[in-house]
């Protein structure tokens, strides 16, 4: 079984605390209110959505927001906490059915990507939100970071390599954006071609 962090002890790295932090047991208005936000955050923007819209939705009230959650911000961060889990559980399902050597591994993560983005390609949901929010004190801000942080490990641990693991972490960066903001359909093709050279580069370099 990989052995990738999902689950905090003594020797998780500070960066990957945040992303791994446990999702609290909520009440059904909770995960309602979670799963309206959720969606609205992901379609409009962190920015563009009220919490009177985020209750309306859910079939709530404002009160029962401030109540479970005690504010947008703290929503926010909750928003991609459960989406960053929701992503690791879905990638490492699939590497473990995967073949078993690193070059198999490392191209399904893009293959993984394609799928997961879907038709709609609205993008990355962390650079979504740190497009809006900054290098600022938002709560949500070190889960982004985590987020990528916690990427970036998985790419070392399936290569054994941080050298490699860097580079390839940068490809499947970018062709995250080629796919979405860039609009080009053939950007996992493009990618996973520079990964799988980028790997036989180094080891027959």
């Amino acid at each position: 079984m990989l052995q990738i962090p999902t689950t905090l002890d003594e020797t998780t790295p500070a960066s990957l605390r945040p992303v791994l932090t446990p999702m609290p047991v909520m009440t059904q208005a909770g995960t309602r209110l979670l799963d309206a936000a959720g969606d609205l955050f992901y379609d409009r923007g962190v920015r563009a959505v009220g919490v009177d819209l985020i209750a309306e939705t859910a079939g709530t009230t404002k009160k029962t927001l401030y109540d479970r959650f005690g504010s947008k911000d703290a929503l926010v961060r909750l928003y991609l906490l459960q989406r960053a889990g929701r992503w690791r559980e879905h990638l490492l399902a699939r590497l473990e059915s995967a073949p078993a050597d690193s070059e198999s591994q490392v191209l399904t993560v893009f293959d993984v990507l394609e799928a997961w983005m879907g038709p709609q390609r609205r993008g990355c949901a962390f650079v979504n939100a740190y497009a809006e929010l900054g290098d600022t004190d938002h709560p949500a801000v070190p889960v982004i970071r985590a987020e990528k942080a916690w990427m970036r490990t998985l790419f070392d641990i399936l290569t054994g390599d941080p050298v490699l693991g860097g580079h390839l972490h940068l490809l499947y960066e970018g062709t995250l954006v080629l796919l979405t903001a860039g609009a080009n359909p053939q950007a996992v093709p493009e990618g996973r071609a520079a990964a799988r050279s980028a790997m036989a580069a180094h080891h027959h370099p």
